[in-house]
Formats: C-alpha cells, structure tokens, sequence
C-alpha cells in the first residue's frame, strides 16, 4: 500500500505545472499557447522573462527533490531513484494540465539533486558550459545528460545507472522537435549568455 502511494504521490508531484500556474496567476497567460507551447522553464523563460523563467525552473527541480525523497520521508523500501521517475513522468504528462507538460530536463535534474547532488553540482557546470559555447537550450540539455549517463557508468551504482539512462532518454525523446531545428538552423538562440 506504501509502495503504490509513494508512486501515485510522486507522479501527482511531478503533474503540480509550475509554468502553468505561473503564467496563468501572475500574467494571465497560458504559456501553452505560446513558443514551443510547452509547460518548462525554457518556454516560459521565452514566454514571460527571465525572473518568471527561474522560479519555474527552480519549482520544476524541486518536485523532482522532493518526489525523490519521499520514500526517505516516509520510511518506505521504495528506491528513492524509482519515486525520481514517476516525478518526472508526472511532468512530461501531467494529469493536472491535460496530459502536456514539459521536457524532463528540470525534474530530472531535482531527482539528481535529491539522490547524487554532486552529479547534479557537476551537470548543472556542464549545462551552463555548453550553453555558453552553443546557446542552445535543448542541446544544452540533451548534453547534460548524456555526460549525467555518462558518469553514473564510473558509479557502480546499477540503479542510478540504468534511472539516469531512462531519464536521458526522456530527455532527448522530448528534443526529438528541437534536434530537427538545431540540423536546420531555426531553433532559437538565447541572447542573455
């Protein structure tokens, strides 16, 4: 009964659509229904600034943190990494934004922070790196976290290893739209780095 509840508390974690909310209680916009029309910091940095940008970003990470640490919270033989997933999946199909949310890159990323925070130390320099040499976002993102795949094989941590596989996966399944801009030169360059 624990075990399924963890699970269940976790996805509806990850559904909580930061952008969402944001959009809609502080500048009553729907920032579906603009940019990439997705639920994620990227879109809402585009869509509504930088500030709007980051608390979306921060509140995306944190549901990954906290969903990870609930088993901890609430003294479960759940694997925190497992309780991680269905966060992240909760974002990328949230059932309080009819199933559109976003792309797994910052939820993600809190899941790492509440299990292994200095991978997520060391990725958060690697995105911050590439985007500075790229200006990419999306790609960005997609090479945080082949290096987060990357790293976890030196871990020995078989289940770090195979949930930050999955969650690169997520990840670059997500930017499936973003990879064809980036070949065809259309997707959009940030400007403040």
């Amino acid at each position: 009964m624990i075990f399924a509840l963890i699970l269940v508390l976790s996805y509806l974690i990850g559904s909580i659509p930061s952008g969402l909310i944001v959009g809609k209680k502080f500048y009553g916009i729907d920032i579906r229904e603009h940019g990439s029309g997705n639920l994620g910091g990227t879109n809402t940095f585009r869509t509504l600034g930088v500030k709007a940008g980051m608390i979306v970003s921060i509140m995306d990470i944190l549901k990954g943190t906290l969903a990870t640490l609930l088993p901890f919270l609430i003294t479960s033989d759940v694997h925190m990494l497992l309780a991680g997933v269905f966060a992240v999946i909760g974002h990328m199909y949230p059932v309080f934004a009819n199933f559109r949310g976003g792309k797994a890159v910052a939820t993600s990323a809190g899941v790492l922070l509440g299990y292994a925070p200095l991978l997520f130390l060391i990725l958060l320099g690697v995105f911050f790196l590439a985007l500075y040499i790229s200006k990419y976002v999306s790609l960005s993102s997609m090479i945080a976290a082949l290096v987060a795949f990357t790293y976890t094989l030196f871990t020995g941590d078989i289940a770090l290893i195979i949930v930050v596989g999955v969650l690169a996966l997520f990840v670059v399944y997500r930017h499936r739209s973003n990879i064809v801009r980036i070949k065809n030169k259309t997707e959009p360059k940030i400007k403040w780095l």
